[in-house]
């Protein structure tokens, strides 16, 4: 057992003494001609959360999902997985418009304009 050992302990020490502590250069040794470029860019903006994302029913019988992120924007989507339409405010409040879409309010009672449903009151 312990030739096993001393065995097992000199390949290791070969195997060892291979390593080599330059890096390794991948590729034909050519540098990344952006690498300057990426390192004096600005740093990018992450994007915006998710602060609250609500289902609303309407006093018309329909539904609208709505997400509110933390750039004081919004998406609406008339089906679960449905396409967002992105809405915008104007100084960081309600109501969040888009062409013809509007969501006054971001709390559980909000009145909704949307194609085919003109300024309808909703709740969660």
């Amino acid at each position: 057992m312990s030739k096993t050992f001393l065995l097992a302990a000199a390949a290791a020490s070969i195997a060892l003494t291979a390593c080599s502590s330059e890096p390794e250069v991948i590729g034909n040794g050519r540098f990344d001609p952006q690498a300057e470029a990426l390192k004096n860019a600005t740093p990018v903006a992450p994007p915006p959360m998710v602060s609250a994302s609500k289902t609303y029913r309407c006093s018309d019988n329909s539904l609208f999902y709505v997400d509110f992120y933390s750039d004081s924007t919004a998406t609406i989507r008339t089906e679960q997985t449905g396409t967002p339409t992105s809405l915008t405010s104007t100084n960081g409040a309600p109501p969040f418009t888009a062409a013809g879409y509007s969501v006054s309010g971001n709390g559980d009672n909000v009145r909704i304009t949307a194609p085919g449903h003109n300024n309808v009151a909703c709740h969660i």
